[in-house]
């Protein structure tokens, strides 16, 4: 039996056109310059900078810049008996969360047509199998094609869902939600593009990865992926600006099935909502993503839903979609990346850094017709202390409902980070 869903989800088309006739109701502002990279830093942070000067080599025929990103999380966790139930005992955990370093750069690098490469490898963490802990999370080469834009080619992301596409250790939040509706890397082309003097992007990829995943090319679904996003208005200091954005993904099934799955914005439970193996030929996906900022405030929001084809289970839909909002106590904001259309970290104007309060909430639905995958409701609140342009420390409650097997289930989490971003 399908589990009775709140009514919420009727009201979000009236909801989404409130905000579409706020947004356009108010004057388009001036555009501003790329405001990245960050300036170098004007003062000396209450915790210095690990390293001061850039790990890198610049030469007439390549140019080398070396990178890490080491993030450590501490999470405690609390369930009644009737989340243990749905999915067992869930254990407090000190994980390596990522310990990626990376190399970027260009090779021919005195050409404007300059193939720029990014090879990034990484430790997955103690949850990992112990035989395969090192992996390469990247291996891309980007080719400029002048006017037409960019071709990047490998194992890259995805172009699907605003968590995805940027870096999580930029995000305000902690930890992703929208997990069940899109893949961490593929394998495939890409195509990106900027127009209407950079107030827009555009992208489209095509991915399959039976190379690393099944025996034979056919076995494997191909993935096809597009998002355009842009800028309603953007004030000439940046700190004023409307991102909106769409997104499609035709998700090809493996070998006759989908799966989608998902944790509860953490690293270290096991998946909380599971629709198993879905027999299904393919699944189209559809996203909405806005982001609003004015000054130090913030509003961050996507709708995910997934039409799965599969005559089975019923063509059931899965639908997904979160609200974050963010207010740095100190004044920052967030610079704006034109190149594709996302918001980067908090840059910290004063030696004690910056301090940014969050609050999010979430709901992940994957319970559709003859599937019970779960219906997951998340909040979570917390400070994120950005100590200087590298170093985030983090801390945070967040409360988790599943309603699963017929019972409705919690789980308390609360949860750390330190993060270094070189």
């Amino acid at each position: 039996m399908t589990p009775v869903r709140p009514t919420a989800w009727r009201l979000l088309p009236a909801v989404a056109a409130a905000v579409l006739c706020l947004v356009f109701a108010t004057p388009a502002r001036a555009q501003t310059e790329d405001v990245l990279p960050p300036p170098p830093t004007e003062y000396e942070p209450v915790i210095p900078e690990l390293v001061k000067k850039d790990l890198e080599v610049l030469s007439h025929f390549f140019t080398l810049h070396l990178g890490a990103a080491p993030i450590l999380d501490y999470t405690w966790l609390s369930q009644d008996q009737a989340s243990v139930g749905q999915v067992g005992v869930q254990q407090n955990d000190l994980d390596i969360r990522s310990a990626r370093v990376f190399a970027r750069g260009t090779i021919f690098a005195h050409s404007k047509y300059a193939p720029r490469y990014f090879v990034a490898f990484e430790y997955r963490g103690f949850d990992s199998d112990p035989n395969n802990n090192w992996n390469f999370t990247d291996v891309t080469l980007t080719f400029p094609l002048g006017k037409i834009g960019d071709l990047s080619v490998g194992k890259l992301k995805e172009n699907f869902s605003y968590e995805m596409v940027g870096d999580a250790a930029n995000l305000p939040h902690v930890e992703r939600l929208m997990s069940p509706f899109f893949v961490s890397r593929n394998i495939g082309l890409r195509w990106n593009r900027t127009a209407a003097a950079e107030r827009m992007t555009l992208s489209l990829g095509v991915y399959n990865d039976w190379l690393t995943t099944a025996p034979t090319f056919e076995d494997s679904g191909t993935t096809v992926a597009g998002r355009v996003t842009g800028l309603a208005w953007i004030s000439t200091s940046g700190r004023r600006f409307l991102h909106l954005g769409g997104a499609f993904r035709r998700n090809g099934a493996d070998q006759g099935h989908l799966r989608f799955k998902g944790r509860p914005e953490s690293n270290v439970t096991d998946n909380y909502v599971d629709t198993g193996d879905i027999p299904a030929s393919h699944a189209n996906q559809y996203g909405l993503e806005a982001l609003w900022n004015e000054g130090p405030v913030s509003l961050t929001a996507e709708y995910v839903e997934s039409q799965v084809d599969s005559k089975e289970t019923g063509d059931p839909r899965f639908r997904g979609y979160y609200v974050t909002g963010a207010w740095i106590v100190t004044g920052e904001h967030r610079p704006y990346d034109r190149k594709v259309g996302y918001a980067h970290r908090v840059m910290p104007k004063d030696r004690w850094g910056a301090v940014e309060l969050i609050a999010r909430y979430g709901v992940v639905d994957l319970a559709d017709k003859a599937v019970d995958g779960g219906y997951l409701t998340k909040w979570f609140a917390g400070v994120n202390w950005w100590a200087n342009r590298r170093i985030r420390i983090s801390a945070g409650y967040g409360r988790a409902a599943l309603d699963k097997l017929g019972t409705t289930g919690h789980t308390n989490q609360y949860f750390t980070r330190v993060q270094w971003i070189y």
